[in-house]
This record gives C-alpha cells, structure tokens and sequence, in this order.
C-alpha cells in the first residue's frame, strides 16, 4: 500500500486562513449585535463593508488551497510554495483592514493585489506542471 506524503506546507496555510476565516465571521456577527442587525447588512456601510470582506475571502481562498495542494503534491514542500502561502496570509489580513475604511487605500489595495499576484502564480505554476515543465 502507497501512503502519501502529508502536504504539509497546504495543512500549515488552510490551518492559518481558516482561523483568518473565523475571525473575518466574529467581525460581521459582533457588527450584528452591534447595530441589531438580523439578515443583511441594515443600510449599514460598515457592515457591509465587513460582510462584503468575509465573502471576499471566501472567493478567492479556496481556489488558492486547492492550487496550493496540487502543486505540493507534484513538487512537494517548495520554498515558493511556503512564500505564496505566506503573501496569501498577509494579503487576507490586509485586506479586511483596509475594508474597514470608507474610502480607498493603500491596504485594501494591496491585499487585492497581492491575492491576486499569488493566485495568478499559483495558476502558471499548475498549468506548467500539468505540461510536465518543472521550475
């Protein structure tokens, strides 16, 4: 029986997103026991804002995990890989922050970005390793 190495470097950055998960989730339900807001944001720019952040992040990080876990799988735990995964987490806690404030910035553009730098580089790299090209 072949037993599969552990995709270590995937299990270390889903482990550090879905905790930046839970913690985008308490923001929007402590904006709701804020403002007495059942469904929806209520008219309120600041929950939406936070609301619009938590689905923001579950847009785009899924994709990236499943990206990330494909590419360990063919390479194993590549430097590149653990330095994508660490833009990835930067990138996710900015990017809320920046949500944060009415009027366009620097971290809210930054965390978009950066997201999509490393996504974008997470799909190069798959795509070249489905052609057998190894970087």
């Amino acid at each position: 029986m072949h037993i599969a190495a552990v995709p270590t470097v995937t299990l270390i950055f889903a482990a550090a997103l879905g905790l930046l998960n839970v913690w985008l989730g308490v923001r929007v339900s402590r904006g709701r026991m804020t403002h007495k807001v059942l469904i929806g944001h209520g008219d309120i720019p600041a929950m939406e804002a936070r609301m619009r952040a938590h689905a923001n992040f579950n847009e785009y990080v899924p994709i990236a995990l499943i990206l990330m876990l494909l590419i360990e799988l063919n390479v194993g735990a590549s430097r590149w890989l653990w330095g994508l995964g660490a833009l990835l987490v930067v990138a996710r806690v900015i990017h809320p922050l920046g949500m944060d404030r009415p009027t366009p910035n620097a971290l809210r553009a930054a965390g978009a970005f950066v997201t999509w730098g490393v996504l974008l580089a997470l799909v190069v790299w798959a795509v070249l390793l489905a052609y057998g090209i190894r970087l």
